[in-house]
């Protein structure tokens, strides 16, 4: 790896493209380096673990809202969409728009945290929509999938957006475009223009992960998979993008993070290095916001010490600066102690999950969220006694280069009515790779299955994985296998109307 510094540079001064960052993530996606197996392995482990979380989603509404967006747009060849069979084929924009709120609307899927946050498989929709929809085999969307994952991880490692209240799909678009731009064997120079493309048309703020959270959660990272695929689009057709992105003197960084004066640190490979940054990033065992994890686990291991939970004076959870500010009682919003908060919110109030985590010594992606859940009164009692706050030490550990030595979780002091205190601590999840409990295909598989029990028919979800985990032999026109059909009675009762929706006479159907 080598780290390249990223600074902005005045207009009057020569930027030459070769020293920009836009042209160095293109140099390294169109780098036509062979796929180590054990990366190959674990992009189908995610592409197993999207397919979970999609089934799970597919009856919710912001789903069938992105759904019926999307099948308004019928296209062929096109791509599929998880729901619907083989042969409805939509244009593959659409697809990863609609694919993309279905994998992420339960927040259940992977994660990498480091200088800024992100969900790397968010680029599996785009890349695979494109791979459907051009005819390529299972060994070119490994591929664009190993380089949009480098991508992404790496200006995650050295751009922090969070601290600006940039959104963190401003890493996602470009990386999406570099992934596409694998995929589809594209010149260095296209790919640079589409990096920029991408990331100046989806730079947002962090409102979205603030306040009262919607499902525009969900739906962020779908329309920066979408902008990816329109902005490859069009620097095919020849067509340019603002230049410098990065560097430029009323640039991204310029303006939108740190200022004129600031310097960013990028790792990217060197030529014919691998791409293996996949390996570096983490899946979910619970449905929740990333840093929850350790602490649901340790909530479960603690509730046996602590025995009477209705005896407890006061819980504070000692953690990181970023769990404190962004889902503890640091980021001082008053939703996050509301019993009548939104699905999000609560995803992102570690005080509810925790307090459920203790009494019910389990999460589940449904009933944990349900309103009747959040509105128990032991529950809500329990909840107002949890307070975070930040420590030095785990906000250190949270930003370790060395991932032996990051961490996720917190110390947890819990203080009796009595005076008796119990305290815990955990760094990283059970399900986290240097964790008690390991993730492996095995795991995969189970968290598939259970989140698709009764909504995929048993024969759909043994084709699905075989499917899957021959990815690398796949012929191209055996990509369209890498789709969920269900039955219509599975895709919930929401039939959301819209523009796309009238037909020619101006009524909608």
């Amino acid at each position: 790896m080598r780290t390249h510094s990223v600074r902005t540079w005045k207009s009057a001064e020569h930027l030459p493209r070769e020293d920009q960052l836009a042209w160095k993530i293109a140099r390294v996606a169109a780098d036509p380096v062979a796929v180590e197996a054990e990366v190959a392995d674990m992009i189908i482990n995610r592409i197993i673990d999207n397919a979970a979380v999609a089934a799970a989603s597919l009856a919710r509404r912001p789903v069938a809202s992105a759904r019926s967006q999307a099948m308004a747009h019928p296209f062929s060849p096109g791509a599929t969409v998880f729901g619907m069979t083989t042969d409805q084929r939509v244009s593959p924009e659409w697809a990863a728009w609609a694919n993309g709120v279905a994998v992420r609307e339960l927040d259940f899927h992977d994660t990498f945290l480091a200088a800024d946050y992100s969900h790397p498989a968010d680029n599996i929709p785009p890349v695979l929509a494109v791979a459907q929809h051009t005819g390529l085999s299972g060994a070119d969307l490994i591929r664009g999938l190993a380089a949009a994952y480098e991508i992404q991880v790496n200006l995650v490692r050295g751009i922090c957006l969070h601290q600006h209240k940039i959104d963190h799909i401003a890493h996602l678009g470009p990386s999406a475009a570099a992934g596409i731009g694998t995929l589809l064997n594209l010149p260095v120079e296209t790919i640079y223009q589409a990096v920029q493309q991408a990331l100046h048309t989806t730079t947002t703020t962090r409102q979205s992960r603030k306040g009262e959270i919607s499902s525009w959660k969900a739906y962020a990272p779908a329309f920066a998979g979408k902008m990816a695929i329109e902005a490859v689009d069009r620097v095919m057709r020849g067509e340019g993008a603002p230049s410098p992105a990065w560097e430029g003197e009323d640039g991204f960084i310029a303006y939108l993070l740190s200022g004129p004066s600031a310097v960013y640190h990028v790792p990217l490979p060197e030529h014919s290095e691998p791409k293996r940054a996949i390996l570096d990033t983490y899946t979910k065992e619970h449905s929740a916001e990333y840093q929850s994890q350790a602490l649901i686990d340790l909530a479960r291991r603690m509730a046996t010490k602590i025995g009477d939970l209705a005896a407890i004076e006061s819980i504070v959870i000692h953690t990181s600066h970023h769990t404190h500010y962004v889902i503890g009682t640091g980021a001082g919003d008053p939703q996050k102690m509301d019993p009548k908060a939104s699905r999000e919110t609560l995803d992102h109030s570690i005080m509810y999950i925790f307090a459920v985590a203790l009494e019910d010594g389990r999460w589940h992606h449904v009933d944990s969220y349900s309103p009747e859940r959040a509105s128990r009164p032991s529950t809500v009692a329990l909840w107002h006694k949890i307070s975070t706050t930040e420590d030095p030490e785990w906000t250190r550990r949270y930003h370790a280069h060395d991932p032996n030595k990051k961490a996720f979780g917190g110390r947890v002091v819990v203080t009796l009515r009595d005076g008796r205190v119990v305290e815990d601590e955990l760094a990283l999840a059970d399900a986290h790779p240097n964790g008690a409990r390991p993730f492996k295909r095995p795991d995969y598989i189970r968290k598939f299955m259970e989140l698709s029990e009764g909504v995929v028919a048993p024969t759909e979800q043994q084709r699905f994985l075989e499917v899957a985990q021959s990815l690398q032999e796949l012929k191209p026109e055996a990509l369209v296998g890498l789709n969920l059909s269900v039955n219509p009675d599975q895709l919930g009762s929401h039939r959301p109307m819209g523009i796309f929706d009238f037909t020619s006479n101006g009524r909608t159907p």
